[in-house]
């Protein structure tokens, strides 16, 4: 009976220390969004104050879009900018037609921060989404 109560315990504690440790804001979060008829699936996620998260995004429509995570101001800039493409930035990324892209963002202690698609007209058609932290 203790040898099996041992390895029991050991994997018991093992999974507590994971659980416990993915909770914690300093570590790397992934979290994947499909962009599809315009649109960002999902639209709204809640990240832990101070949190880095790996976005992966996938293009499952035929046309290319953009994946930009900011403030207002930001998306502004974006939506009258003219940039082609991005990838060079933390939390901005063109994702071509068909195809899945990563960008990396550590966010704020709290509030709230924007994600939206800057190619023509995809914005105003409402392409976009929500990140809560907090």
């Amino acid at each position: 009976m203790r040898r099996i109560a041992l390895p029991v315990l050991l994997v018991l504690l093992a999974g507590a220390c994971t659980h416990a440790s993915a909770r914690d804001p300093g570590r790397e979060r992934t979290i994947e969004i499909t962009m599809h008829y315009s649109a960002f699936d999902p639209a709204e996620i809640h990240v832990a104050p101070g949190a880095t998260v790996r976005f992966v995004l996938t293009n499952a429509d035929p046309i290319d879009h953009e994946f930009i995570l900011g403030d207002e101001t930001v998306q502004r800039i974006h939506e009258e900018g003219t940039e082609a493409h991005h990838g060079a930035k933390p939390g901005e990324i063109t994702v071509h037609a068909g195809t899945t892209g990563e960008t990396t963002y550590t966010f704020p202690e709290g509030g709230e921060v924007i994600f939206g698609c800057h190619s023509p007209g995809h914005y105003a058609y409402g392409m976009r989404g929500l990140v809560i932290v907090g």
